[in-house]
């Protein structure tokens, strides 16, 4: 099984809100997942990105691939940069 986090729609129309999610690459997008690993709110000014730091590097370790927005969020929370240093101390 191809595990992606990637991001899930929830809020009512023109109104997003999102959760960041680790689910499976085959399940629809607002379909069935895993695990809630966060959320991003790109209304407010600035957007309101809250990750858990500890599942988000259980997955990334665990292989799950990041979706391209989903890696931009994690790279701005400074996750990705975490994961990396730890793949090199190996």
């Amino acid at each position: 099984m191809a595990v992606k986090l990637r991001l899930r729609r929830s809020g009512s129309k023109k109104r997003p809100f999102y959760r960041i999610v680790a689910a499976d690459s085959r399940a629809p997008r607002d379909g069935r997942f895993i695990e809630i690993i966060g959320h991003y709110n790109p209304l407010t000014v600035p957007a309101e990105v809250k990750v858990d730091e500890e599942l988000a590097l259980k997955w990334l370790r665990e292989g799950a691939q990041p979706s391209d927005t989903v890696r931009n969020i994690l790279s701005k929370a400074g996750i990705m940069t975490r994961f990396h240093e730890e793949k090199a101390k190996k």
